[in-house]
């Protein structure tokens, strides 16, 4: 199979001279995770990611994406998918552009890890549960938590999405990057006035994503790409035989697994 039997064509893109305000917009818009950034040709410049959006420190605006587009691998439409998902996994990046080939750098398509999940067979060698694969400590967070502080601890190291749990640490809930940003809580500014008075900031209870999706550390890697794909999330919170948490598997930790198994 090559990434052009599974990609979208036509992605929704973004100049690099476009204003950050009018990214963020597209991003609540269409609930995105990450753009295109083209140039006047539709030649391919980077990718926009909702963290680069959350980096932008600056409400200004005349503040351009030119500066905060990633540079992306180079995939095209006839590419081998295998090749294509281990060049995703080593630039960590969940969408990356396909360009029409190594010298044509025009944008012909988008592909996701959601996509090469949704479609690929699983490696035999793959490992058995999510308990070998998922990410042990987890950072947690309660309904009554300002989304500010939830906020500032993403930026700090890079989270995607913090579990929300009861007073008796029961999962109840999830709050990522893409709550932030569809709610518009914060305007998407880190200086935000708001931000900085933390009682005036939202609770989580009012834009975390509800219910809790969970998995026994025992299940299969095959349950949670199953879940995962079809109900569009990008994580899955992992419990023990108590019901607490014990993991977090994100999409990156399932694609990965799969890589693993393919060059294994």
């Amino acid at each position: 199979m090559n990434v052009s039997e599974i990609m979208t064509e036509e992605p929704v893109s973004i100049k690099e001279g476009d204003f950050v305000t009018h990214a963020r917009q597209l991003m609540r818009d269409y609930f995105f995770r990450g753009i295109v950034v083209v140039d006047e040709g539709n030649r391919l410049v980077g990718m926009l990611n909702d963290q680069d959006i959350m980096n932008v420190t600056s409400t200004r605006s005349n503040v351009t994406v030119s500066g905060y587009a990633r540079q992306s691998p180079t995939i095209t439409p006839d590419m081998d998918l295998v090749k294509a998902a281990k060049l995703m996994v080593q630039s960590k990046q969940n969408r990356v552009p396909v360009v029409k080939s190594t010298t044509d750098r025009t944008v012909v398509g988008i592909l996701s890890d959601v996509d090469i999940l949704r479609n690929v067979e699983l490696p035999r060698n793959i490992s058995k549960t999510i308990e070998a694969i998922m990410t042990k400590k987890v950072k947690t967070c309660s309904p009554d938590e300002r989304v500010s502080k939830v906020w500032n601890y993403m930026i700090e190291t890079d989270y995607t999405g913090i579990p929300v749990v009861s007073k008796k640490g029961d999962p109840i809930g999830m709050i990522t990057r893409r709550d932030i940003i569809k709610s518009g809580a914060l305007r998407m500014a880190i200086e935000d006035e708001r931000a900085t008075r933390p009682n005036e900031s939202p609770k989580v209870e009012k834009i975390m994503s509800t219910p809790a999706y969970t998995l026994s550390e025992n299940d299969s890697i095959k349950s949670a790409i199953d879940i995962i794909v079809q109900r569009d999330i990008g994580r899955i919170t992992v419990v023990n035989e108590q019901g607490k948490i014990s993991g977090i598997a994100d999409r990156q930790d399932l694609l990965e697994s799969v890589v693993k198994g393919w060059s294994e």
